[in-house]
């Protein structure tokens, strides 16, 4: 799945843009400020129907503005697809596949998988517990695109369940009616600690390794920690139904996958707490290209990685290794202010973006 060409209106400081991309590598480099970045937010939206940068949608739409839209057209083996999303305050997100109308992007066969490197993604390392759920979850729905409702209807139920916890509490319901949403979470949550189990096995042998070619001295990995010892649906429904009182008195469900942690850790030390942030950028980047190396293995697909100023902080030699691991498969999208850091680029297809403004200079051959 080749993402052939991005078409922008009204997206960030963009009135109008198009990008076309490289079967291999695509180099924008620019000023700081320039509007790289959101050239890869739009296509991260574009191929997800959400951004990669901020939960407030309404910054993605040009000053004065009243609609945001990015375009995606995308070249498979079942042949050409033209992806859009739409984005206006106050209304429902409009999103198309091949002029139909969707729900949702999740699960279609037409949409590239995509995966993004921000600075800013650093807190996927250092910031709290939830961020990595989150995150391992999306890698879960695109290795298993059959299951990416799992954690939906999971989340749901958790919402069940604590407003029904408050209504127990406020003396409007008996405790017993918890039963029925301690199965219902058990039920789903059990499935959730499977594929994530699953998923980081998967994950931990080319993370170690990508870890170590990228400069990360000594052992790099991952695992997975769940808060549940449950090895079946019954055993974490019993897990549920012993942490009723405490859950009663705290006034919301304190056990259970949504509590669960994935550890990045460097020498037997969680990058979290003990990594620099030299450390943290690096096991970022070997998770990001571990889950590319799975996702080729599993699904015969890898993502489009998108990397902002990924090369900044890298020394030469790291420099090197990066990005040859990035040229070595699939397409991937860098920006740079400076394309003369980056070595070995020279056959990369290229655009210099200024001021919100796109000139393509070394087209697709």
């Amino acid at each position: 799945m080749l993402v052939k060409r991005l078409t922008l209106r009204d997206f960030r400081n963009y009135e109008s843009a198009e990008l076309t991309l490289g079967e291999g590598l695509t180099l924008l480099h620019g000023p700081n400020g320039a509007g790289k970045t959101n050239l890869l937010e739009a296509l991260y939206f574009g191929a997800t129907g959400r951004s990669c940068r901020t939960s407030n949608e309404r910054e993605m739409l040009r000053f004065g503005a009243a609609a945001a839209r990015s375009v995606i057209e995308v070249e498979g083996e079942d042949g050409a697809h033209r992806i859009e999303v739409g984005f206006e305050p106050g209304e429902p997100k409009l999103m198309k596949i091949d002029g139909a109308r969707v729900e949702r992007l999740s699960g279609a066969t037409a949409r590239p998988l995509v995966s993004v490197f921000l600075p800013d993604r650093l807190e996927l390392v250092k910031g709290p517990p939830g961020s990595r759920r989150a995150h391992l979850d999306q890698f879960v729905a695109a290795l298993r695109p059959a299951r990416a409702e799992n954690r939906t209807e999971y989340g749901r139920a958790l919402a069940q369940r604590n407003a029904l916890l408050a209504r127990v509490r406020a003396g409007r319901s008996g405790p017993s009616a918890l039963d029925a949403w301690d199965h219902e979470l058990a039920r789903l949550g059990i499935v959730l600690m499977e594929d994530r189990t699953h998923s980081v096995e998967l994950l931990t042998p080319p993370f170690g390794r990508l870890a170590a070619e990228l400069g990360l001295p000594g052992e790099a990995t991952l695992t997975y920690r769940p808060r549940s010892k449950a090895a079946d649906a019954a055993g974490l429904e019993s897990e549920l139904h012993e942490a009723r009182e405490s859950d009663l008195q705290r006034g919301f469900s304190g056990h259970g996958p949504h509590r669960d942690e994935l550890v990045l850790a460097h020498e037997g030390r969680p990058l979290r707490a003990y990594g620099s942030q030299g450390q943290q950028r690096l096991a970022l980047l070997a998770l990001l290209f571990a889950e590319r190396d799975v996702l080729l293995a599993e699904r015969g697909r890898a993502p489009l990685m998108l990397l902002d100023d990924v090369v900044s902080e890298l020394d030469a030699a790291r420099r090197e290794r990066l990005v040859e691991l990035i040229q070595s498969e699939g397409q991937a999208v860098i920006t740079t202010t400076d394309a003369e850091a980056i070595p070995g680029v020279e056959d990369a297809v290229t655009a210099a973006v200024t001021a919100g403004e796109v000139r393509q200079e070394l087209a697709p051959a």
